[in-house]
């Protein structure tokens, strides 16, 4: 028994920590729970929510969260001497240290069998690869902690006087492998504020939780395995028309994988009374590339304007060719921090193509004139956005090619019929999603408003009705979350 609860709380390579999975829901009982006893006690609460935080990295990545603290060791003291001295050198050297210290765990891991591919690719050497494992979460936790070295040294943050809540920060569990990334600024003054939390706040956190996990569960990981892979493994078997619909289908499944996880981050999160930023504001309604950016993972595309678009490349301050480049440069490594291949790449550069463009004509401000040419924005914008999702999601270069290739020259639209009757639960769930998500603001809002001020035993209902519904669309083992593999 004891040998069986052991191997239970160990990790387990091939089942990491998901939120989807039941092993989570007691593991979150048992940190609610003890939370609530300790929620006037902020000490014991940070100790333990920090424990918790690391044993959840742990059962996710294994002894690798030591990655974490060694992060957090370097970025806690860059800052705390950044912020003692006004030497520009040494404020700078600390700056460097906290960069390379991140950049080189994030290099290591995830980039150095890539570099070294590259090089053999274009013949200057023949190096084995490495037998090196990517742990879960590496590019949020490392942008996360940086962000904090960076805000000091641009003096828009005091450094934070205790380790532990640094640490704290850093490791929270809900954000901690697939965002939202969280500014420093925005989450420390929590630690220190008196606990507080809403019969409204639990009814919203219950409803983000639902919401995440039906996108993931339900719509995302069904429509994958039952269609989208099955296309994108050999889009030559499958006519133009198929490639479309699995194009349009991958659009859907990624949206709902990645926000659904942020929805649960979110709610996780503010159950146990911390409140994380949103990370998705209904991207597909985007009349551009622009406002696009503005509204998918958030969090991340911020950090990328705020830290490198404009501290690091200037922004838009040294002409508008500057401007062109430096969003071309800002998408391509955005790119590049998705995954360690040149199609991540080639789709940050056809982001930031994008985006200069717009920029050089001010495409923005002419599709908002009025309401016909918003919606043929958002139509052209969304046929942008899932073309360019070809070469994130395929295998190869070649394989997102053939897809094109499939819609442009055997698209053979009678075939349509066909998919509808031969897959209709996928045609109904992608139906489904896609009315979910152009469904108006005020709409999802007054919803969040209704489950919050439904009885304790109506919010429970629904979570058991959720839980069922994602039992039955069960079809294979439990997926793990796109976003995991960055």
């Amino acid at each position: 028994m004891i040998d069986k609860l052991l191997d239970l709380l160990a990790y387990n390579p091939e089942a990491p920590m998901l939120f989807n999975s039941g092993f989570f829901m007691f593991f979150f009982f048992f940190v609610l729970v003890f939370h609530y006893l300790f929620i006037n006690y902020k000490r014991a609460k940070i100790v333990f929510l920090t424990i918790m935080s690391l044993y959840f990295y742990y059962k996710s990545s294994g002894l690798f969260f030591y990655l974490i603290i060694i992060s957090s060791i370097i970025d806690y003291y860059a800052g705390l001497w950044i912020h003692q001295t006004e030497i520009h050198w040494k404020r700078k050297s600390l700056l460097f240290l906290s960069i390379v210290t991140n950049l080189g765990i994030l290099g290591y891991f995830k980039y150095t069998n890539f570099f070294i591919d590259t090089i053999n690719e274009i013949g200057a050497g023949n190096f084995d690869m490495m037998n090196i494992f990517l742990p879960v979460g590496v590019s949020f936790f490392t942008f996360q902690s940086m962000s904090y070295t960076f805000d000091i040294y641009r003096n828009k943050l005091n450094p934070e006087k205790n380790f532990l809540d640094f640490i704290f920060f850093v490791s929270f569990f809900p954000q901690l492998v697939a965002g939202p990334i969280v500014r420093a600024s925005d989450f420390l003054p929590q630690i220190h504020k008196e606990p507080f939390i809403t019969k409204e706040d639990i009814g919203k956190s219950i409803f983000l939780i639902v919401s995440g996990l039906f996108k993931k569960a339900v719509l995302a990981d069904y429509i994958s395995i039952n269609f989208v892979d099955r296309v994108f493994e050999i889009p030559g078997r499958f006519t133009g028309v198929e490639n479309l619909l699995a194009i349009y289908g991958y659009g859907l499944q990624i949206y709902c994988d990645f926000s659904g996880y942020s929805d649960m981050a979110i709610g996780l999160a503010l159950m146990l009374g911390f409140r994380l930023p949103t990370n998705f504001d209904s991207p597909y309604q985007s009349a551009s590339i622009t406002e696009f950016w503005r509204r998918w993972h958030i969090s991340l595309s911020s950090w990328l304007k705020d830290y490198l678009y404009i501290f690091g490349l200037g922004g838009n301050r040294k002409g508008n060719v500057r401007t062109y480049i430096n969003l071309m440069l800002t998408m391509l490594l955005g790119g590049l921090w998705h995954g360690a291949s040149w199609k991540f790449v080639f789709w940050g550069g056809l982001h930031g193509g994008f985006l200069a463009f717009e920029k050089m004509f001010n495409i923005p401000k002419w599709v908002n004139k009025n309401k016909l040419t918003r919606i043929v924005g958002i139509i052209i914008t969304f046929h942008l956005v899932s073309f360019c999702w070809i070469f994130f999601r395929a295998q190869s270069f070649e394989l997102g090619w053939g897809m094109l290739d499939q819609i442009f020259n055997n698209f053979q639209p009678a075939v349509f019929f066909q998919f509808v009757e031969g897959y209709s639960v996928v045609f109904v769930m992608i139906i489904i999603g896609y009315i979910l998500h152009y469904i108006p603001r005020n709409i999802e809002l007054r919803t969040s408003d209704y489950v919050g001020k439904m009885p304790l035993l109506g919010k429970v209902m629904l979570l058991v009705v959720i839980i069922w519904i994602v039992a039955q669309a069960k079809t294979a083992d439990i997926q793990p979350f796109i976003y995991f593999q960055f």
